[in-house]
């Protein structure tokens, strides 16, 4: 499998092809084909970002219409850096975007066509997974912090015990974020890896002659859903990275919160 930019009316969409089939729509945006403007200049999908609440909404018009999903139904996620995950139904139709979140959580799952399922990064790492058999899907966000308690995981194992699916079935797509080549942090960040993950986390992480380090936020995702029991011929991801390629995608790193986001999503369809 292998990730694509495809653009549809005007928006610049990333899609992992053979991730998902008939069955399921997905894609990652990048920060071209929406209508804000100043630093939140084109494609801003953050509704908290400072932006104007009608091209927020109008960029969601934009990027339900070119991806297909049902724009009145979308469940947006409210990330705080933990491990939450939701179990999400039609209850939740619209939340974020047309009607107040009343949750926190990084990781959504749902089992209802036509419901939505959004997350946000400006290079934290966004995760997309569908079950083609058992008919769901789920959407997390792993920041550092949410890599390190392995919400990739997490999300999995919360779709095995709410909806019966089988980790063997199971697609997962990695998208754009900061890569190791970019991520260059403290101690904090390894130490952490290293407490939960142990050596195991050393294949992920580079110690620098300045005394920082790199880590590999992907790879530790990607591990994280193998340890679930995700084959890893059904992981796919992205190498672009968020802060190497700022005119492409929302970069924290590059211009700190002075910027909108990017979304991805996923979306059960009805069967044919």
């Amino acid at each position: 499998m292998e990730f694509h930019h495809h653009l549809v009316n005007g928006l610049d969409l990333l899609q992992a092809e053979g991730f998902t089939d008939a069955g399921a729509v997905h894609a990652f945006s990048t920060r071209k084909g929406g209508v804000s403007t100043g630093y939140l200049s084109s494609l801003n999908l953050g509704p908290s970002r400072g932006d104007d609440p009608e091209n927020v909404r109008e960029n969601y018009r934009r990027f339900a219409a070119a991806v297909g999903v049902v724009l009145e139904n979308v469940v947006l996620s409210h990330q705080v850096h933990q491990d939450n995950v939701r179990t999400c139904t039609m209850a939740d139709a619209g939340k974020g975007l047309f009607r107040p979140r009343d949750y926190d959580a990084d990781g959504l799952i749902t089992d209802v066509p036509g419901l939505p399922l959004v997350i946000f990064s400006a290079d934290c790492i966004p995760v997309l997974l569908y079950d083609p058999v058992r008919r769901a899907v789920g959407a997390c966000h792993a920041g550092w912090r949410g890599t390190a308690m392995g919400i990739a995981r997490k999300t999995v194992e919360r779709m095995c015990s709410v909806y019966g699916c089988s980790p063997d079935n199971l697609r997962c797509a990695i998208g754009p974020g900061i890569s190791r080549c970019c991520f260059e942090t403290n101690a904090d960040v390894p130490e952490e890896m290293r407490r939960v993950l142990g050596a195991e986390a050393e294949p992920f992480i580079d110690t620098l002659d300045n005394g920082k380090f790199k880590v590999d936020l992907k790879g530790i995702n990607g591990y994280w859903l193998e340890k679930a029991g995700v084959s890893a011929e059904k992981i796919v991801i992205s190498d672009d990275c968020t802060t190497c390629h700022p005119d492409i995608y929302w970069s924290h790193r590059i211009t700190g919160f002075d910027r909108g986001v990017q979304a991805a999503v996923i979306q059960l369809v009805e069967e044919l």
